[in-house]
């Protein structure tokens, strides 16, 4: 039979294979969200990008599957560092949490009113509930809270697979903002509106709404309130300032802005304005926790472009390591 005969058919088995790969793995993220829930921890996502690309890429060896390990265990010791560590300004004590200072802030920079009650009274009700029938609105921004948690990673994974010294460059950034964010979370804990308003600290009422948007969906199908509980966030209640929710939405946008070159790239830009919209309306940003995330996304991808272009020439041919060149 001659090779041209042969290779069809080679063709046709590896996309039966890949189609049967992604099935497997597609069965098998649905039953684990069915016992752990939605992921949310860095870690998680990790490890499902990873299974994602074995699923892919099934018929490969074994030893370019690991290669995957050998190239995100940096990365992944530093979400373990920041899944252990990001509440230490409760346990520590030392700093204490800052409660009116950002609602003051947010007041100052809007004439007196308070954004999130004034988006809670117009677009939820008074008084506003997360059980309350949510509005179509609702539910797309509750998907956009919750592609926080696997946004900035899926393009980290996407650029790990096209391009390895971009994936370096941007995992470089990625890591330093959220590294950032988890010291001033330390030095500089902040309760967000809804715990303000919870305990009293604030006058205005305003209530914790993240899940609303799922809770029908959630209800429909007998488990009530749990999705809400689901998508809501983990962790330090007092990692408010800066938002890494902003900032990692900002980053994404940023860096597709200035590294795609189609003229639809500008759309991305929606993404960031539609996560830290949603990020005062659900109650879990003020709007000065948002300028201080988009803040520290600039000076840390203005910083680490001003390094890289300090850079021996070679660095650019050569494939860059992610931390043997910090």
């Amino acid at each position: 039979m001659s090779e041209e005969a042969v290779r069809p058919n080679v063709g046709a088995l590896d996309l039966t294979v890949r189609i049967a790969g992604m099935v497997a793995y597609a069965v098998g993220l649905w039953f684990y969200i069915q016992v752990f829930g939605l992921p949310k921890q860095a870690i998680e996502v990790v490890i499902c990008i990873w299974l994602g690309t074995v699923a892919w890429d099934v018929r490969r060896p074994v030893r370019e599957h690991l290669i995957f390990l050998r190239d995100w265990w940096p990365p992944f010791v530093v979400f373990l560092a920041y899944l252990y560590s990001r509440g230490l300004s409760d346990d520590l004590g030392i700093f204490s949490v800052h409660v009116t200072a950002p609602a003051d802030g947010d007041r100052w920079l809007f004439g007196g009113t308070l954004p999130t009650e004034f988006l809670q009274q117009h677009l939820c009700g008074s008084p506003c509930d997360r059980s309350m029938s949510p509005r179509w609105y609702d539910v797309a921004l509750t998907t956009v809270y919750y592609s926080h948690f696997f946004a900035a990673l899926g393009v980290g994974a996407f650029l790990w697979k096209r391009n390895r010294p971009a994936w370096v460059r941007y995992m470089r950034r990625y890591l330093t903002v959220i590294s950032v964010g988890v010291i001033c979370f330390v030095v500089y804990p902040a309760a967000p509106p809804w715990m303000a308003s919870r305990d009293g600290a604030i006058p205005e009422d305003v209530n914790r709404i993240t899940g609303r948007g799922w809770f029908d969906l959630a209800s429909k199908h007998g488990s009530g309130g749990t999705a809400q509980q689901h998508v809501s966030a983990v962790g330090n209640q007092v990692a408010a300032m800066p938002s890494l929710h902003a900032a990692l939405a900002i980053l994404v946008a940023l860096w597709g802005v200035t590294h795609l070159r189609s003229h639809w790239r500008w759309v991305l830009l929606l993404y960031p304005a539609a996560m830290m919209f949603m990020l005062v309306y659900y109650a879990e940003h003020y709007v000065v926790d948002e300028i201080a995330g988009a803040l520290l996304v600039v000076v840390v991808m203005a910083g680490w472009t001003l390094w890289e272009r300090s850079r021996p020439s070679r660095e650019v041919e050569e494939e860059p390591q992610l931390f043997s060149t910090m």
